[in-house]
């Protein structure tokens, strides 16, 4: 661990940047002192601002810049949290201090601060002066970065007259007060390594290899960075501990002294639990005593190179205990002179809580020989798993999301936010109404929050049923950690149901000819789709219903002779029908309403001519489903309908024919006959209407024809309807595409072909046919003094030069009766008054007239002549004549305003 913190110590150093405004040394949070053998550095992120920092070490004249390799040989070592709070250690032995005579040392230091350019206002000095007497015969500092052992340098007679430095062996001849030291730095001979093995080099090679070595005026330093080739670990009492042990062999003339050294450094020693690091030293490090007993004489515990004394430790929750085998430490995990870190492994959220802890030792060997070991010892706990906490506070009703994510550390932060629809960053949510905030907590921890609309598109809406919705909240939050913006997501799915929909409603009425219905959209619009019956309402049937609709709700008016209608019952002058309405959701095949109305129409069943003719009209009931229409007959087998299709079948028959009795009652002729099903008695499939028509023997009256249901047959009273006559506009001769009421007035030049078409309406009837009998032109929709004739007693007009074109009608898909059909084709053109030509619409009116076509006189079957003068519009309606006339008008044609030569040489 700790040659891993040496080799990114400058590197992190490099991060932190302090103010070039003011003297260094004066400003707020920078500390320099002098802690026992190590003058301490330390300034806070108070300083730090810009990118960069560098660091020299000042010797006499000379700046030397010290990298990270250059400190550990010289005994400089440097620690920064990820926030730029900084402490530098610096060997009171170091290779730059001025030292004076081993008790005052001056330490000069010069700190670069620079961003893209360096400038001299960002250069500042450091100097400060540390005393130190306490020197013992053996020193042992271990850094985080480097191991440094001191020694004695002294022969016996020079630095004790009366004692011999233990480790020191000499031969050849003693040297007086004023002689010079055999043990002088040029003196070196040679310096071998224990790997444990014995491996000798030359002092060049030991320096140029990265040890420290030097001599100040009484003592030998020796210095080694961890993981040197030359050092090796040993396990001590159950720590791993790396070693570094050399003799240093000095010659002068015929004498050769040799210096022992040692340093061992801990390396492990250390175990964890969530809330308490314990730090284990051996008691007896064994590469560093030669006997098995000493005296352990002074024992410090430190934060920070900085002694603690028993009331700061015991409020801070520290302890320091001695057993037989070790030197023992607690600190609690979340102290105050620590720090927690975020870290990410495997995509996953982890944090780490680091503290430097301090142990002094003393103790001597023998009689005289004292060591004095200290250990400054970073420690940073193993990654623990934090998974953050997604909590959903949402309250369905409120309509809007609400969700914590937590917690974490300070120098975690929120980037960005992925949702369904993409990536936003924060300030992207907050501006399109999504709140997102950053919560602080007490401990220093925090907390993020994010608040969505239910109604913003990045929330899924799904259905569960017809009236819940199912509201999903996906999100994956991009979060980074400073100050190394280390990216890493974590993912949140939330979700809530909500009973919010509103089903659309149908309410609904009837008129004498007509269901009126009004479908009202629930808070969902139209998202459904209308069948009437069995049928999905068209853009034909759009038509045929009238329907209007807006963003709100939908009307229809539906015939109660439409075919989607169902008939429950038919009674003497009313037919009861049903129109069954669905509302069905397509996406998840759901009916979210069914809606049922019945209502009871006028209508004549039978109707008893004078002239002995009776109609009668068979309708299918509900009850009578089986039955085929086509497949009734009269008592007589041979008389079938003369119209049928799948719910309706038409008789007219002679009073005197199809079987018909008569009976006599007082003044009253009962004429009767019987609809049904052809061998019903045979197959048990029993269906019986009974026609009747009672006649005075002065007047005619007409009874509605009633059943005669055996047991368990359907019981029907049957009806017909009106006729109905219609004018359409098409759009070119083949007739297939017509003008739709929104876009009249309708706008042609003059010349151009005006195609007409009249229809009979919703007849089943094919014995009937519709004959034009008048058409005529005007100037406005109502009656007006201009007018001109188009067709007249069903005949074109000959005194008009641009006559009439009537166009054949055959059989089609959509004109299963031709005869209910008749086409014309006129000429566009103006009315002109006083020889001014007037641009006012036209409108074009009809008479048709309803035959029979067996009928062989009267208009139904006039013969127009070639040659025909002043033929003047007249009615022919004579007494005898049955006719049924309809009146029908077209909508605006308007003559465009374009081409006003061509339209003045037409009409001259």
């Amino acid at each position: 661990m700790v040659s891993r913190v040496y080799c990114i110590l400058w590197l992190v150093l490099a991060a932190v940047v302090v103010s070039a405004q003011t003297t260094f040394n004066k400003r707020t949070g920078l500390n320099v002192e002098c802690v026992g053998n190590v003058m301490r550095l330390t300034f806070d992120k108070s300083l730090a601002f810009g990118s960069q920092l560098e660091i020299e070490a000042i010797n006499g004249s000379q700046v030397v810049p010290l990298t990270s390799s250059l400190a550990a040989k010289c005994g400089y070592s440097m620690e920064s949290d990820p926030w730029g709070n900084t402490k530098l250690y610096a060997s009171l032995l170091n290779c730059f201090a001025q030292n004076q005579g081993d008790q005052v040392f001056d330490i000069a230091l010069r700190l670069r601060m620079y961003g893209n350019e360096v400038s001299e206002e960002d250069v500042h000095e450091i100097r400060h002066t540390c005393k130190y007497k306490q020197w013992a015969s053996r020193e042992i500092l271990c850094e985080r970065n480097f191991m440094e052992v001191s020694v004695n340098r002294l022969p016996p007679e020079i630095h004790t007259p009366t004692q011999q430095k233990q480790g020191s062996k000499e031969t050849g001849f003693k040297y007086g007060a004023s002689s010079e030291a055999p043990t002088s730095l040029h003196n070196v001979w040679r310096m071998v390594f224990y790997t444990p093995k014995e491996k000798p080099m030359m002092m060049e090679d030991v320096l140029k290899a990265g040890y420290g070595v030097s001599t100040t005026p009484s003592r030998l330093v020796l210095r080694s960075p961890y993981g040197m080739e030359d050092t090796y670990t040993q396990n001590v009492n159950g720590v791993q501990m790396e070693v570094f042990k050399m003799t240093t062999y000095f010659k002068r003339e015929w004498a050769v002294t040799m210096v022992d050294t040692a340093a061992a450094c801990p390396t492990g020693g250390l175990q964890f639990t969530d809330k308490v690091i314990t730090w284990y030293m051996p008691r007896h490090i064994t590469p560093l005593m030669i006997y098995n007993q000493y005296d352990l004489l002074e024992l410090y515990m430190g934060i920070d190179g900085k002694r603690l004394d028993t009331t700061q430790m015991n409020a801070k929750g520290y302890s320091l205990s001695v057993t037989n085998s070790h030197v023992i430490i607690s600190l609690p995990v979340g102290g105050p002179d620590g720090y927690y870190k975020s870290h990410v492994l495997d995509y996953q959220y982890h944090t780490t809580y680091s503290i430097e802890p301090m142990l002094e030792l003393l103790w001597r060997e023998g009689q005289s020989e004292i060591t004095r070991y200290k250990v400054h010892y970073p420690i940073t706990t193993p990654p623990k798993a934090e998974p953050p906490q997604v909590t959903d506070n949402t309250v369905a009703k409120s309509g809007v999301f609400d969700v914590l994510l937590g917690t974490f550390l300070h120098d975690v932060e929120l980037m960005n936010i992925t949702f369904s629809s993409g990536v936003m960053t924060v300030a992207e949510a907050n501006a399109r109404g999504i709140n997102v905030q950053q919560h602080g907590l007490p401990n220093g921890s925090r907390t993020f929050s994010i608040q969505v609309p239910f109604s913003d598109p990045v929330v899924l809406k799904s259905h569960i049923n017809q009236e819940f919705t199912t509201y999903t909240l996906p999100l994956i939050f991009g979060l980074i950690i400073l100050p190394e913006y280390t990216p890493f997501p974590h993912p949140a799915l939330v979700e809530t149901t909500l009973q919010d929909i509103t089903l659309p409603t149908i309410v609904g009425t009837c008129d004498d000819e007509h269901f009126l219905v009004i479908v009202t959209y629930g808070n969902q619009g139209k998202n459904f789709h209308i069948y009437v019956g069995t049928q999905n309402i068209s853009a034909e049937l759009y038509t045929d219903y009238g329907v209007q609709e807006n963003s709100t709700h939908f009307t229809m008016t539906v015939p109660f002779l439409a075919n989607e209608i169902v008939f429950e019952l038919a009674q003497q002058s009313l037919v009861r029908g049903r129109l069954d309405l669905t509302l069905w959701e397509p996406i998840n095949s759901w009916h979210l309403n069914n809606f049922s109305l019945a209502c009871e129409f006028p209508l004549t069943m039978t109707e008893c001519f004078s002239n002995g003719t009776i109609t009668a009209l068979a309708v299918k009931v509900e009850s009578a489903a089986q039955i085929v229409p086509s497949q009734l007959s009269l008592t007589d087998p041979s008389c079938k309908p003369k119209f049928s299709n799948s719910r309706f079948a038409y008789f007219s028959f002679a009073a005197s024919s199809c079987g018909t009795t008569r009976t006599f009652y007082d003044d009253v002729m009962v004429y009767q006959n019987e609809i049904s099903v052809p061998g019903s008695k045979n197959t048990g499939t029993r269906y019986l209407l009974t026609v009747s028509c009672y006649y005075l023997l002065n007047d005619t009256q007409t009874l509605t024809f009633f059943t005669k249901p055996g047991r368990n047959e359907p019981f029907a009273e049957l009806g017909v309807g009106e006729l109905q006559v219609g004018m359409r506009l098409a759009k070119d001769p083949s007739y297939n595409s017509f003008y739709m009421e929104e876009d009249y007035p309708i706008t042609q030049y003059l010349q151009q072909p005006l195609y007409f078409e009249v229809e009979l309406v919703q007849s089943p009837d094919p014995q009937i046919e519709l004959v034009l009998e008048n058409c005529w032109a005007t100037v406005n929709d109502g009656v007006s003094v201009m007018s001109w004739d188009l067709i007249v007693n069903g005949c074109e007009n000959l005194d008009d030069r641009y006559q009439t074109t009537f166009h054949p009608v055959g059989l089609e898909d959509r004109v299963p009766y031709p005869p209910h059909l008749k086409r014309f084709e006129i000429k566009m053109f103006t009315f002109v008054k006083d020889d001014t030509v007037l641009r006012d619409q036209i409108f074009v009116h009809c008479e048709a007239v309803i035959c029979d076509i067996n009928q062989t006189d009267t208009i139904c079957k006039r013969r127009c002549p070639s040659q025909q003068g002043n033929i003047k519009r007249g009615r022919r309606n004579t007494g005898h004549e049955p006719l049924h006339r309809l009146h029908v008008s077209s909508g605006k044609v308007l003559l465009t305003t374009s081409h006003d030569s061509h339209l003045n040489k037409l009409l001259t």
